[in-house]
């Protein structure tokens, strides 16, 4: 039964990976001058890759998604808690299980499932300035800055759903973004995933199909997170290095002589930069305020 459960996951990670990456090439394919921004690629062989949460955001992007669409009611401050909940029972501890990743991740889609995705996109481009342009980690994007001044290509790879990630690597000046597929049918949501979350195995399976369509050469790829959960697409580049690491990380970044980076200090640390976690006062604060939201509203 256990490995039924195996290859049944494997099978789910090779096709949300394979739908993300053919995503994020016709999203390319379809804003040309995104690359024609970074002037001639001088290295069409090496590119990097970025995950998103508190590796190159301060918190969860999904989670200040469902925060800007709770203020938009889309859905309840109740739906909002539940959400918050399932984030808590595999965040505090620095631990997250697939299984409640997945669930949560689903719970977040469901609200979004019969609307139309250009409105979702719309939403998403007015959120990203409410919410999440001050919560980019500063020596992270110097990093993906970096790249492109060599003249490679820099990708977001990220569970979030891939909507959101394409907007903010459009934001960030980013090549393109690797995300979680949700299915559509005539550009509205069903609620449901293609494959499944672009998550642990997923990520890697991603970045190897991109690298298979964009001709890149893995070896002279460079990756970074700051989550264990993403060991996989680590260590299927040439260069791995870990961004403000959870503590699982940094010992296997340790172990692998992989560079570690962090940014988080003093007391901001304290507040958002609990490794890979969201934090728990960070959380009942953003519930409480959209709580107070609706009692100013009603």
């Amino acid at each position: 039964m256990a490995g039924k459960r195996e290859m049944e996951s494997d099978r789910l990670a090779v096709l949300a990976g394979e739908a993300s990456a053919e995503a994020a090439v016709q999203a390319a394919a379809a804003a040309p001058e995104l690359e024609a921004s970074l002037a001639v690629p001088t290295d069409l062989t090496a590119a990097a890759f970025f995950d998103v949460d508190n590796t190159m955001m301060m918190g969860a992007s999904i989670f200040h998604f469902a925060r800007g669409l709770a203020a938009r009611k889309y859905f309840s401050s109740s739906d909002l808690a539940g959400f918050v909940w399932q984030q808590l029972k595999f965040r505090v501890g620095g631990r997250e299980d697939p299984a409640s990743v997945k669930a949560s991740r689903e719970q977040a889609l469901s609200f979004v499932a019969g609307r139309s995705v250009a409105e979702l996109v719309s939403l998403g481009e007015e959120i990203y300035d409410e919410l999440m342009a001050d919560r980019i980690w500063k020596g992270t994007q110097a990093l993906a800055q970096m790249h492109l001044d060599a003249g490679q290509r820099v990708w977001l790879v990220t569970a979030t759903p891939v909507e959101l990630a394409q907007i903010i690597a459009r934001r960030l000046g980013l090549t393109g973004a690797l995300g979680t597929v949700s299915e559509s049918v005539d550009g509205v949501y069903t609620g449901r995933l293609v494959g499944d979350l672009l998550h642990g195995k997923a990520k890697a399976q991603a970045v190897r199909s991109l690298a298979a369509k964009e001709g890149l050469d893995l070896r002279r790829c460079t990756a970074y997170s700051d989550s264990s959960n993403d060991v996989p697409m680590l260590s299927v580049v040439g260069t791995a290095v870990a961004v403000n690491p959870d503590s699982q990380l940094r010992e296997i970044a340790r172990r692998k002589g992989w560079e570690i980076r962090d940014f988080r200090t003093g007391r901001k640390a304290a507040k958002i930069g609990v490794p890979s976690v969201l934090g728990a006062g960070a959380l009942a604060g953003a519930v409480a305020a959209t709580l107070a939201y609706r009692r100013r509203v009603k």
